[in-house]
């Protein structure tokens, strides 16, 4: 999954990071409520963590931003504010669920695959090109009914792939989202990780997925032919 951290505490931002990551999602930050309002209403996230007390644009002015742009993006609070009355102010407003802190990472980590079940229709926790079917949930892929063991990272790259299906999607745009770095123009990481992804999804079936698409990037597709 993709995930937008809003949180000003950097230390407490860089803990939940981490851990997060650790669980192989790919995580953004931001410490600034206007940043945070841009991001979320211009990128795909999968869930939004959201503190309340953020500079320039409070937390509650951010949730009643997304309801009317994301209706159905999950949104988690994670706040110092107590009170049962802020509690009952962001889930009237829309927000899924209200974690308190001090928190422990076990609990906002099972709260978050609580709402990745809850707010993911099937047709978008098991994505599926022709035979290749990955299971966003169980981290599960199949290609005609075989089992196809992949890295975290292999995984997290074909995930992106698929759900971008038919698009061309430049060496840019996979590093930012599956590496969450800027792109180095120096470096064939991507070209790497896409030549294993083949070998596992592609090789030894009858028609291949991943292409080529010179001067561009890659495509996850049905196409017949490959720009080399």
């Amino acid at each position: 999954m993709r995930i937008l951290i809003a949180e000003d505490d950097a230390a407490l931002a860089s803990f939940v990071r981490k851990g997060l990551e650790a669980e192989h999602h790919a995580v953004d930050v931001s410490a600034d409520g206007e940043q945070t309002r841009a991001m979320a209403a211009e990128l795909n996230f999968d869930l939004v963590v959201l503190d309340l007390s953020l500079p320039h644009l409070d937390g509650v002015s951010i949730l009643r931003f997304l309801r009317t742009r994301k209706p159905s993006m999950p949104i988690l609070i994670l706040t110092g504010r107590s009170r049962i009355e802020d509690r009952v102010q962001c889930l009237d407003l829309g927000a899924d669920d209200y974690l308190t802190k001090p928190f422990s990472f076990s609990e906002l980590s099972a709260r978050i695959r609580a709402l990745m079940r809850r707010s993911h229709l099937p047709v978008e926790s098991v994505l599926a090109v022709d035979d290749l079917k990955l299971d966003r949930v169980e981290r599960r892929v199949e290609r005609a009914g075989k089992r196809i063991e992949l890295t975290s990272k292999e995984f997290a790259l074909l995930e992106y792939l698929m759900r971008n299906a038919g698009r061309r999607i430049t060496r840019a745009m996979i590093i930012e989202h599956v590496w969450n770095l800027s792109f180095d123009t120096c470096t064939n990481v991507v070209d790497v990780y896409v030549n294993y992804l083949r070998r596992k999804v592609d090789d030894g079936f009858g028609r291949r997925l991943i292409h080529t698409i010179r001067g561009v990037g890659y495509e996850l597709s049905l196409r017949s032919t490959e720009e080399k």
